[in-house]
């Protein structure tokens, strides 16, 4: 093993090994951690298109350097229906979503694991996670995923001074001020909030979405470094103890 990935890591990532070192640790009792965030999906005027890969991708880097994982390529596309309207961003189907997914877990699970772990930024993106873990239970393959609102709902009760909001918000922002503050253009946060939501987000007026000329969902101007520093600690610990329960968790396969 290349003792300069292993010096300040638990864990290692899956494209700086060599196959042959990949060999020695593809085995079934690992756990393989799939970083999962949009790299083109919009974030107001304040945030680049980007800042769920980033986030993703420091939440890998956290994870591996606490937990002995296995850290794969991130995913960068999923399922965003949501902000299709905004230009620069991309959504796939659920089906594509979910079979990416699927078919990254069945190829990896091939050497050996049977454990994965998405490490997940999004909120539309539970549809296909659901759906590509029921159908890898058929092949004995177990694969959890970051529920964000079950993670951060106590510490955004505790700490969120706006009205309401979920996407480019006052805690996104915070959370984006603490791990990359140099790509957040505070200057150009503002609030966007409608409380008569009534489906995806939309720089026009109408009855079937919910009007947001930014696409900011929420307050970003409430943003603040210290309370990113919170929530990405709970995160954080979240996802520690949601990659400890997958661990220990069995593979069974699903008759149905």
């Amino acid at each position: 093993m290349r003792m300069e990935y292993m010096e300040h890591n638990k864990g290692v990532f899956l494209e700086q090994l060599s196959w042959k070192e990949a060999e020695s640790l593809l085995s079934d009792s690992a756990v393989i951690v799939l970083p999962l965030g949009a790299a083109a999906k919009e974030h107001g005027y304040h945030l680049p298109l980007n800042n769920d890969l980033l986030m993703a991708n420091y939440l890998a880097k956290e994870t591996a350097r606490n937990l002995d994982v296995i850290v794969a390529p991130s995913i960068n596309y999923s399922y965003y229906p949501a902000f299709v309207e905004y230009p620069g961003s991309v959504s796939l189907s659920i089906e594509t979503a979910s079979k990416i997914v699927e078919e990254i877990c069945r190829s990896l699970a091939s050497f050996g694991p049977r454990r994965f772990y998405a490490l997940n930024t999004g909120i539309s993106t539970r549809v296909p996670l659901e759906r590509a873990a029921a159908t890898l239970q058929t092949d004995g393959v177990i694969l959890h995923f970051t529920d964000l609102h079950k993670a951060l709902q106590a510490i955004t009760d505790e700490i969120s001074a706006q009205e309401g909001g979920s996407h480019a918000d006052e805690i996104e922002t915070s959370i984006m001020l603490y791990i990359a503050p140099d790509i957040v253009r505070m200057d150009l946060a503002c609030k966007d909030f409608c409380k008569e939501a009534t489906g995806r987000l939309s720089r026009h007026q109408t009855s079937k979405t919910s009007y947001s000329p930014s696409g900011v969902w929420g307050d970003a101007t409430l943003a603040t470094k210290s309370k990113g520093e919170k929530i990405v600690k709970c995160l954080i610990d979240h996802i520690a103890a949601d990659i400890e329960q997958l661990r220990h968790s069995q593979p069974v396969i699903s008759q149905g």
